[in-house]
Parts: structure tokens; C-alpha cells; sequence
């Protein structure tokens, strides 16, 4: 079968490398024996060829017309599991109408993207196990006080576990791509719901993080916030420096002052 050509616009790095592919498609195997798997942008499916061979139900996704005439060549038997579409936007309710799991190797140009639809989607996501940008790995992964943490490392860390696993050098893709990437596993954890008005929370992490060097007193300034708040010692940090807990415990006073205006 012809290969497919790596097309730039949609930031494709195919990687060649079967033990590291072995080691991706593990790390969500092990874990989940049984299931509905979705990978997204599998390109020739280096993944797909180890994951195919577990008793996982597999599902394709991929915005790339000629990976998914390659993958309906190369996969016959998956038929309409192989899915024409863009992952962003595609409705999964018929597909998924209950929890799944996501592995890929993300396109760095839309990985961030990715999250936050992982995000709207936390309450049938299980887990993730992705490889992206380096960088975009480690800001997911830091703990609060370091300098990568930021609105994906919050809000995904309120709702998953997770785990920097290891990084991969350019020269096992074709194309190589100009930096390393990482790989994380993300597991969902106990949390149904936050203690607090979710929207609100998020629209508090998102102001928190506006302007990084200000002062939470400073960046949230536009939430009208209570007197006895503003004079609240969180209120002297930056957001770089509050946990989920932090946050969630902002939201709830901010919630209250909102209620007694």
C-alpha cells in the first residue's frame, strides 16, 4: 500500500518508531483490557497495529482523507469504525453513548484544542493517553509554583489524574518535528462535580491566568469581588501558586459575594 504523505496544514508527524508505538498503546492496554477506545489521527496506524491486536473495541478518527482510505485498506474488518471527521467537532453521542477512552498522537497545532473538548466531555472520558508537544505535556503535568502551570494544568487536574510518562525524540518521526514530545496518561478521578458552579470555576481559573504576573486581586479584578475577598490572603498570590482546592474555594466566595450584591 502507498504511504501516506505527511500534510503540514494538519501538523501530521508520523512516528516510525514500533517500540515507542508499543510503549503509547501499553500505557492505555494495561489499563483497560476491555472498552471503547478512540484514537485520534492514526494516520498509518503504527498505534493502531498494537492495539488491534487486544480485545479493545476500536474506534478511528481522522480528518485526513487519504489516511482513512489507507486505514479502510489496511483494516478492512473495522469498517464504519473508521471515522471520517474532525475530532473538534464531531458529535460522539451515537458512537459513545456511554465512557471511552482516547489515545493518539496528537497534531501539535490542535492538541490544547483537543483538551478542552476532553474537558466538555469528562463525564465518559475514562482516560487519555496522548503523545504532544513536549512543553504542552509538561504544562498538563506541573504542579502548582512551577513556571509551565497554567489554565489546562487546573482544569485537567480537576477532573484526572496525571502522569508524565516519557519523552521522544524528533528523529523517530517522519517528518521529524522541530522539538521533543511527551507522553502523559491522564486517569479520571473521583470527582463528579466540583464544589462549586463549574462554569464560574473556569471562568476563574481562565481571568486567574489572564495576566500571569498579576496578582489574583489584580487579574480578577473584572469579577467584582466582595471587600472581605479582595483582603483574603490567596488574593496576594499569583495563580501560578493555587491548587484545584485554591481555586475551587474562589469560586465558592466569589459565587456567595455575587449572591449578597
Amino acid at each position: 500500500m502507498k504511504k501516506v504523505k505527511a500534510k503540514k496544514h494538519l501538523g501530521q508527524h508520523f512516528l516510525t518508531d514500533l517500540d515507542i508505538a508499543q510503549q503509547i498503546a501499553h500505557a492505555l492496554m494495561d489499563r483497560s483490557e476491555s472498552g471503547k477506545i478512540l484514537e485520534i489521527g492514526p494516520g498509518m496506524g503504527v498505534l493502531t497495529d498494537f492495539l488491534i491486536q487486544s480485545k479493545l473495541d476500536l474506534y478511528l478518527i481522522d480528518i485526513d482523507r487519504e489516511s482513512i482510505a489507507y486505514l479502510h485498506g489496511k483494516y478492512p474488518d473495522l469498517g464504519d469504525k473508521i471515522i471520517y471527521g474532525d475530532f473538534l467537532e464531531y458529535d460522539f453521542r451515537s458512537v459513545f453513548p456511554d465512557q471511552y477512552a482516547i489515545i493518539g498522537n496528537f497534531p501539535y497545532n490542535i492538541s490544547s484544542q483537543i483538551f478542552f473538548r476532553v474537558l466538555e466531555q469528562r463525564e465518559k472520558v475514562t482516560d487519555v493517553v496522548c503523545m504532544l508537544q513536549k512543553e504542552v505535556a509538561e504544562r498538563i503535568a506541573a504542579p502548582k509554583g512551577s513556571k509551565t502551570y497554567g489554565i489546562l494544568s487546573v482544569l485537567l487536574q480537576a477532573y484526572y489524574r496525571i502522569e508524565y510518562l516519557f519523552t521522544v525524540p524528533p528523529h523517530v518521526f517522519d517528518p521529524p518535528p522541530k522539538v521533543n514530545s511527551g507522553v502523559i496518561r491522564l486517569i479520571r478521578n473521583e470527582v463528579k462535580q466540583l464544589d462549586c458552579n463549574e462554569k464560574l470555576f473556569f471562568k476563574v481559573v481562565k481571568g486567574g491566568f489572564g495576566n500571569r504576573r498579576k496578582t489574583l486581586r489584580n487579574s480578577l479584578k473584572s469579577f467584582d469581588l466582595a471587600d472581605d475577598l479582595k483582603e483574603h490572603p490567596l488574593m496576594d498570590l499569583r495563580a501560578e501558586q493555587l491548587d484545584v482546592a485554591d481555586f475551587v474555594f474562589l469560586t465558592q466566595e466569589i459565587e456567595k459575594s455575587r449572591g449578597n450584591h
